[in-house]
């Protein structure tokens, strides 16, 4: 954002000294948009991938701590069933 409005004042800055200088500057700040603009899609982009990333994650643990619970339960029984034999 900083960017722009340097390029901004520098472009109305410049603009006064020719016809040719005042269009280059505007290109600049058009290019100086044109960036920032594939910034913020970039970065909206990324978020969103990362979002991805943040819930495929999120499953996968809740699947595992699934399986580990289950397990956990099964050596619950069998150390239950072994316990009862003892007696």
């Amino acid at each position: 954002m900083r960017m722009i409005l340097i390029a901004a004042t520098a472009c109305l800055a410049l603009g006064a000294c020719s016809q040719k200088t005042g269009n280059e500057a505007a290109a600049t700040a058009d290019h100086a948009g044109a960036t920032a603009a594939s910034a913020a899609d970039d970065t909206a982009a990324n978020a969103s991938a990362a979002a991805a990333n943040t819930q495929a994650a999120a499953e996968n643990a809740a699947a595992n701590t699934e399986a580990a619970a289950g397990t956990a339960a099964r050596k619950v029984d069998a150390a239950a069933d072994a316990a009862a034999k003892t007696k």
